[in-house]
């Protein structure tokens, strides 16, 4: 297997990473607080933001029940880009 292809993430991490930050700020909140909402440490929910972990389906679950949305729309495809000052990760 191509090393650059194992260690890139994948679409769908991808996608989930931009929409799990773009949903959680739409609701004001840190990822301290979002990671307290689904039962998750900070850096959990830092990681899953930075593509840096895979999540399961049952964490995918807690996730979107913690942001109120369906896990659909954490798959989402063509979610808007998030802002360039969207760096903050509190």
């Amino acid at each position: 297997m191509n090393k650059s292809i194992a260690t890139s993430p994948t679409n769908a991490r991808a996608r989930i990473a931009t929409n799990l930050k773009r949903l959680r700020m739409e609701r004001g909140l840190s990822q301290e607080r979002m990671a307290e909402l689904a039962d998750f440490h900070r850096t959990y929910v830092s990681q899953l933001e930075r593509c840096v972990t895979n999540i399961s389906i049952d964490g995918l679950e807690r996730i979107a029940q913690a942001l109120e949305v369906d896990v659909i729309d954490l798959l989402a495809a063509g979610s808007a880009e998030l802002p360039s000052d969207a760096s903050d990760e509190t």
